[in-house]
């Protein structure tokens, strides 16, 4: 922590020392000692960027360019002082720099050092400022196609949770990265101009100050004062051109597994057959009379050998991998075989004939992977429970437009579809019947027609409800998680749950997991609320429930119907949304003849009745249900709390659906109606 306050302080000074360029005099040895730090970092910045495998490896540049930018302002700020203010005596680098390019022709050393000047400004500056646009734009187009590419990565199981935070991190500084560069870029272009204005100042300034104060000749005066300009200008855009060109290589370097270096060595030189043919087209220019024929037949016969030998190199590598393949080959033979890979069990899978393959494949305009991705999202908000990553594949086995649903490697459920048909669905209030072939709607058994895609309006307009077919397998894949989302909740999973919990309720989780109750506990008893469709997302309830009971009993059945007691204003709002319940109640009787077959054992508590009674409960149970359903009435058992648990073991082999309630767990206000009672 030290030193990252101490380097801290140390670039507050540097910022402020660059500041105070702009106001202190600066002595021609501090100055020249200044301008070759500049032109050793504009180095130093070129290596790297020349070095690094991706941008982000060097993410700090766009600030880092801001810095120097300002610091060569301040640089060129102090130069014109001393070259104004001190006879064109700006240093020994300027001097030299500008001794280099005038030489002992005055006008070529201008012509030579105005060149220089708009290859910087126009073709560097301003390709490294367009390519910092286009960039930044481009990157930031991309990104939400770069966030569904993960998110279908991690419900197809490529990746995990942590692996999906990585990645998302990295889109977000990419874009980060390139829309700072688009920014900084135009600092790059402000410098260069500003540099262009300097220099004219230089020049201008320093005729009129020399032909006034300096007792020299005009022909001097022009010679000095131009000497010194070109120097601190060619001192100053060496520098800057280096930078320019370390962005421009920032902004268009794609990621890779090597340097720069190593891949355009590798891309250049890398295929002989193409270095060869180079090399006999460079000697056919020396059939062209006039052109000099000593650097062709260098530069010709330095490609073909380079060529021959690369092809000499990549076959003999070919033949040492070839022998390298087949001895791999020959080991793995020999070695034992492991099945571990084998033993792998998916939570979820989804399966489908290749017809559907379209649907998934997002290059096809497939958007299934997105809805699965929306499934795991609404069973996160409708049951509060975290769905694992869904793993699609592809089963030739499967006819063309079938499709399986899969928990932990066991089919639970099927279906087909017709790729370029839509599903019309009865909504009750049909006007006129429609042509289509006659299907089962997958999820809930409804009869229905496939129909074409342009008959979509018309079936609408008489009176059907259209789905599209990657609908009809989302909603399908959504019903089968809801159903069996009692048996994906895992331990941990509960611990995740238990952990977002404790950010919020510490000391309610330290209470209760784990002194009182395991995780396996806990896992059951949630569980237990998952298998009857109830939600888990107000955890705090539940685990306060678990504390409250805990130093009572440890009966998970018996806690799972405190829990439900508890959450009783969630289960009315799920089961009774009008406030309206049409129930089948049971006779007294019988409730109290379950209470004394009702047995306990070290599994827990199970109900002992004879066979005769259980078949007329059956039979007496689906007469007053399907009554009510006749009636378009949803039914539900009304209990005591008693009861409740072991009549609904009943009750789920006559309809798995069916929801049985008691007495304490519907809400004040909602209005009971009973339409049958189940008697012996």
């Amino acid at each position: 922590m030290n030193r990252i306050k101490t380097t801290d302080v140390a670039f507050a000074i540097g910022i402020m020392g660059v500041i105070m360029l702009f106001i202190i005099r600066l002595s021609p040895f501090f100055m020249d000692t200044l301008l070759i730090i500049n032109i050793a970092l504009s180095l130093l910045i070129m290596m790297i960027a020349l070095n690094i495998k991706e941008p982000l490896e060097f993410s700090i540049f766009p600030t880092l360019l801001l810095l120097i930018t300002l610091f060569r302002l301040a640089l060129n700020f102090s130069s014109t002082r001393l070259i104004l203010g001190n006879g064109g005596n700006a240093g020994n680098v300027i001097r030299t720099f500008g001794s280099i390019v005038i030489g002992d022709n005055l006008v070529v050393g201008i012509i030579l050092f105005v060149i220089i000047l708009f290859i910087q400004f126009i073709v560097i500056t301003k390709g490294a400022e367009r390519v910092a646009e286009v960039s930044a734009r481009f990157t930031l187009d991309a990104m939400p196609g770069k966030q569904m590419a993960i998110d279908a990565d991690l419900n197809s199981g490529t990746i995990d949770e942590g692996r999906a935070r990585e990645r998302r991190a990295a889109v977000q500084a990419e874009a980060d990265f390139h829309g700072a560069m688009d920014g900084a870029s135009k600092f790059i272009k402000g410098a260069a101009v500003a540099s262009l204005l300097i220099t004219v100042i230089n020049i201008v300034g320093g005729l009129i100050i020399g032909m006034v104060t300096m007792d020299r000749t005009a022909g001097e005066v022009v010679r000095i004062f131009t000497l010194a300009t070109v120097g601190d200008g060619l001192v100053s855009q060496i520098p800057a051109l280096l930078i320019s060109t370390a962005s421009g290589i920032l902004v268009t370097r794609s990621a890779g597994e090597t340097t720069f270096g190593a891949q355009a060595l590798g891309q250049l030189f890398g295929n002989p057959s193409v270095l060869v043919i180079t090399g006999l087209l460079v000697l056919f220019l020396s059939l062209v009379s006039g052109l000099p024929r000593t650097p062709i037949f260098a530069i010709a016969a330095a490609l073909i050998s380079v060529g021959y030998s690369r092809m000499r190199a990549v076959q003999q590598q070919a033949g040492i991998v070839q022998e390298d393949q087949a001895e791999q080959a020959a080991q793995e033979k020999r070695r034992p075989e492991s099945v571990t890979a084998l033993l792998q069990v998916d939570p979820i899978e989804l399966e489908f004939g290749y017809g559907i393959v379209p649907m998934v494949d997002v290059s096809q305009g497939g958007d299934l992977l997105d809805r699965v991705v929306m499934i795991r999202r609404q069973c996160a908000l409708d049951l509060g429970v975290i769905v694992p990553a869904i793993r699609l594949r592809d089963n030739i086995q499967l006819s063309a437009s079938a499709y399986v649903i899969k928990i932990k490697g066991v089919e639970v459920a099927r279906g087909e579809v017709m790729a370029d048909y839509l599903l019309a669905i009865s909504t009750g209030e049909v006007e006129e019947e429609i042509y289509g072939i006659p299907t089962v709607e997958p999820t809930f058994g409804l009869p229905a027609l496939w129909i074409p895609r342009s008959e979509r309006e018309s079936a609408e307009l008489f009176g059907y409800s259209t789905i599209d077919p990657p609908s009809v397998i989302a909603t399908h894949l959504t019903e089968v998680i809801k159903k069996y989302g009692h048996e994906l909740l895992n331990r941990q999973m509960v611990q995740t749950l238990m952990d977002n919990l404790r950010r919020q309720q510490p000391a309610l989780v330290d209470e209760v997991v784990p002194k009182l109750f395991s995780l396996g506990e806990v896992q059951k008893v949630l569980a237990g609320l998952l298998h009857e469709n109830i939600p888990i997302r107000d955890m705090a309830t539940i685990v306060e429930t678990l504390g409250d009971y805990g130093g009572l009993t440890r009966d998970t059945d018996l806690l799972t119907e405190y829990a439900r007691q508890a959450l009783r204003r969630t289960i009315s709002r799920r089961f009774i949304p009008e406030d309206e319940a049409h129930v089948i109640t049971l006779d007294p009787s019988l409730e109290q003849l379950v209470v004394e077959h009702t047995k306990q054992s070290e599994h827990g508590s199970y109900l002992a009745l004879e066979p005769a009674q259980i078949h007329t409960i059956f039979d007496r149970l689906r007469e007053l249900l399907e009554r009510l359903r006749d009636r378009g009435l949803s039914p539900i058992i009304l209990t005591s709390p008693l009861v409740r648990r072991q009549f609904r073991r009943i009750a789920e082999q006559v309809s798995p659906e069916l929801v049985v309630l008691s007495f304490n767990e519907i809400e004040q206000g909602v209005q009971v109606y009973s339409e049958g009672v189940v008697r012996l």
